[in-house]
């Protein structure tokens, strides 16, 4: 059993893990955050606006029938025992808020049929098992755009005649370095800041004149008597600038510009990892540049690129940071860009598994052997009682900023400074009150209230885009992702797994249909669908239809997806329908004890620990399975194929609170 930190338990027979919490605008990531998978879909909660849509469509559609030759199991309740995530560390704590409102907040939460998730392609019979348990037991290695699988495995640095020694990281005191770093960011009145040399030789000037331009890169330094004595005297060469250019006078022309490092971090997601790596080299956060984010509660190696910042230095940082390590440094003269990468490779261990060996390879061969549907997972909706996908169709595509506005800061059940602030803004309709209530500025709440302190409650779009241009995209996004779904069930309900022409295909990175004449010439691999907007051309079959009637039914025209203002149009996008997983492999394992490791990570071998032994008949199953994945592909989707459970935490905790009565 496991302590807590919150006054919600859930239980299960073997375990007490707690629910996972995401923030109300989740990020889009390569790999992203699992949730975890407990019970089997159900037909309750179908009362609702977007389900009666979708049910006019359907009936609308199935009057002329199903070409559906292929069989495909849709169905959507399946036995199975409980099954949940260990995620303490993100429950609120009495700061932010009662946890204990959490329950009650999930009322209002979404289900997978709200956002169009309710088929299989597979016809297994779902089982159960627990994931993340330990968040070791999720591990995500990078694919860069070479294939090659990122690993850690190697601290040794590269040496140059110009590295500087190792001395330069402890000729300095704390007390110097903290007066150094205070004059760096500008924190104090002083211009400078002097440093005895108090054993006066030309070598220990050289090496303190060293330490302090490796370790505070805006700083500049030189040479003074005072009183018989000499000084280090460190000042600023070139303003605030200076912080996020690293100087470039002290780096050889000979060494390319950016150190390459691989990261291996745990339980820390990748901006956080920046953002403890920036702090401890006293350095801005953009001078870091990677491929992908990754999840944070798992094991996770990636490439990042530095400028101009050494290896050793890097290397150094090994001593002194929990959850990361740096290794495999090498240096090269680009950067690195996001969506470079090929995909990332997963490791994924589901423990105490109740399905029998049958079930558990018919699962693994299906899901090597066809595949999974691509849907966008629960990350892109929200977990609030505002989906994001409502914000993008109600508000900002039909251009009623007024309901932006609303949307955003109705009262609502969540976080304990949040709820404050919103229920202020009801009753006062001020910003400036509002804010007032928020601890944290940086939400979207506090962003969109500055917005409107700054240019009046009659100028919503200008306060709307104060928020940052990713977060404001993310509302429409969703609202493409939430079409895209629902379609892609649609398109599964009426033709199946089978290529039927009036299909989409890429030719170059064109979108063309399939005529009569090819539907054998393709596989259901190789059919994309469209993300609305006004570049993308729709199926020529009933799910073109279907695509119009849902646009029309949120009062959007098919035909004119763009927006009077820039940044809001849709210009679409297509995704193949169906992923077929790569590096597909899996074992069954046996297990007693539910604390111990199942496999090594690249740090247990680096340290040269051994393999864990594993007994031949345990208390436990366990299904280990690897597999890898192309970019913007959601891993959560994958399980789902094979557990067939609903992903959402609003169904963990509906089942949660029920164990409890």
């Amino acid at each position: 059993a496991r302590g807590f930190n919150s006054r919600i338990h859930f239980c299960t027979p073997l375990f007490f893990p707690l629910m996972t919490l995401y923030h109300s605008v989740p990020f889009d990531m390569e790999a992203v955050e699992m949730t975890s998978l407990k019970r089997p879909h159900s037909e309750d909660d179908v009362g609702n606006v977007d389900e009666i849509k979708r049910q006019k469509i359907s009936e609308e559609s199935s009057k002329t029938g199903s070409n559906s030759e292929q069989s495909v199991d849709i169905v959507t309740e399946q036995p199975g025992k409980p099954l949940l995530e260990d995620k303490k560390d993100d429950i609120l704590n009495e700061e932010e808020g009662d946890p204990e409102s959490f329950a009650d907040m999930m009322k209002h939460g979404l289900i997978e049929l709200d956002v169009g998730i309710t088929k299989f392609v597979s016809s297994h019979k779902g089982f159960s098992g627990i994931l993340k348990e330990r968040y070791s037991d999720f591990v995500v290695h990078e694919i860069g755009k070479d294939g090659h699988i990122s690993h850690l495995d190697d601290f040794s640095v590269p040496v140059d005649d110009e590295e500087p020694s190792e001395e330069i990281f402890t000729v300095l005191s704390n007390e110097d370095k903290q007066h150094l770093e205070e004059l760096q960011l500008f924190k104090n009145k002083e211009t400078s800041v002097a440093i005895e040399v108090i054993e006066d030789t030309k070598e220990k000037r050289t090496i303190i004149h060293h330490a302090v331009k490796s370790l505070f890169p805006g700083l500049e330094t030189k040479t003074e008597d005072r009183d018989g004595k000499k000084y280090i005297v460190a000042y600023h060469a070139a303003g605030k600038k200076a912080l996020a250019n690293p100087r470039k006078h002290s780096w050889p022309k000979s060494r390319g510009s950016y150190c390459h490092f691989v990261l291996y971090k745990e339980n820390k997601d990748t901006m956080d990892a920046i953002n403890v790596l920036s702090k401890f080299l006293r350095v801005k956060p953009n001078i870091f540049s990677y491929m992908g984010t990754k999840d944070k509660r798992a094991i996770t190696v990636q490439e990042i690129a530095v400028l101009r910042i050494t290896a050793q230095r890097l290397a150094h940082l090994n001593k002194c940071l929990m959850n990361f390590k740096l290794g495999n440094f090498s240096y090269k003269n680009h950067p690195l860009k996001l969506g470079e990468l090929q995909g990332n490779h997963f490791t994924v261990v589901l423990r105490n598994i109740t399905g029998t060996d049958d079930q558990v390879q018919q699962a693994m061969h299906s899901l090597k052997e066809i595949g999974f549907i691509n849907y966008y997972g629960m990350q892109r909706f929200g977990t609030t009682a505002v989906p994001t996908y409502q914000v993008g169709r109600y508000a900002i595509l039909q251009n009623n900023w007024n309901e932006v506005m609303d949307l955003i800061l109705k009262p609502r059940p969540g976080k304990g400074y949040l709820v404050k602030c919103r229920e202020e803004w009801a009753k006062t309709k001020d910003p400036a009150a509002a804010l007032k209530k928020l601890p944290v500025k940086r939400c979207v709440e506090g962003q969109l209230l500055r917005g409107l302190l700054k240019y009046g409650l009659k100028n919503i779009v200008s306060a709307f885009g104060i928020i940052p241009r990713n977060n404001r995209l993310m509302y429409i996004h969703s609202y493409q992702s939430y079409i895209w779904n629902n379609m892609v069930s649609k398109r599964i309900e009426e033709y199946g797994l089978k290529v039927v022409s009036g299909d989409l295909v890429l030719k170059g990175g064109t979108a063309v249909h399939i005529g009569e004449a090819d539907v054998d010439v393709y596989t259901i691999h190789d059919i994309v669908m469209p993300l609305p907007g006004f570049d993308v051309i729709y199926p020529k079959h009933k799910i073109g239809d279907a695509y119009k009637e849902m646009l029309s039914a949120d009062n959007l025209d098919i035909s004119n997806m763009r927006h009077k203002i820039r940044d809001y149009s849709l210009s679409g996008a297509y995704r193949k329908i169906i992923i077929r997983p790569q590096n597909v492999r899996w074992e069954v394992v046996a297990y007693d004890d539910p604390r111990i490791p199942l496999f090594n990570t690249d740090l247990d071998n680096l340290e040269g620990k051994p393999p864990p032994i594993l007994p031949t008949e345990g208390k436990f199953k366990a299904l280990k399975m690897e597999f890898s994945l192309p970019p913007s592909t959601y891993a959560t989707m994958a399980i789902r194929e094979v557990l067939k459970m609903d992903t959402s935490i609003k169904k963990q905790t509906q089942l949660n609170t029920i164990w409890l009565r």
